[in-house]
């Protein structure tokens, strides 16, 4: 998903804020690399949209903040055999 860089961080910003996705969730959606839509999310969205950015930024800090207990689900699936 090249071209336009203004676009691509919106587009990015709309996916995680309607779907509560991550960023890993929206890098493999849109076909590129995790940096990029970090980039594209903190440095170029407020550039542009900051009211979106503010939206995004809530989605992000709430999954920063569950990351651990999905990491802990993971390893258990792991260990059980997928339960």
């Amino acid at each position: 998903m090249k071209g336009n860089i203004e676009e691509r961080a919106q587009q990015l910003a709309v996916y995680i804020v309607e779907n509560q996705a991550t960023v890993r969730a929206a890098a493999q959606k849109f076909g590129i690399s995790k940096s990029t839509v970090h980039k594209d999310l903190s440095e170029r969205l407020p550039l542009y949209n900051r009211s979106l950015y503010l939206q995004v930024k809530a989605v992000l800090e709430e999954n920063k903040a569950q990351r651990h207990i999905r990491g802990g689900i993971a390893t258990r699936k792991k260990y059980r055999g997928g339960e």
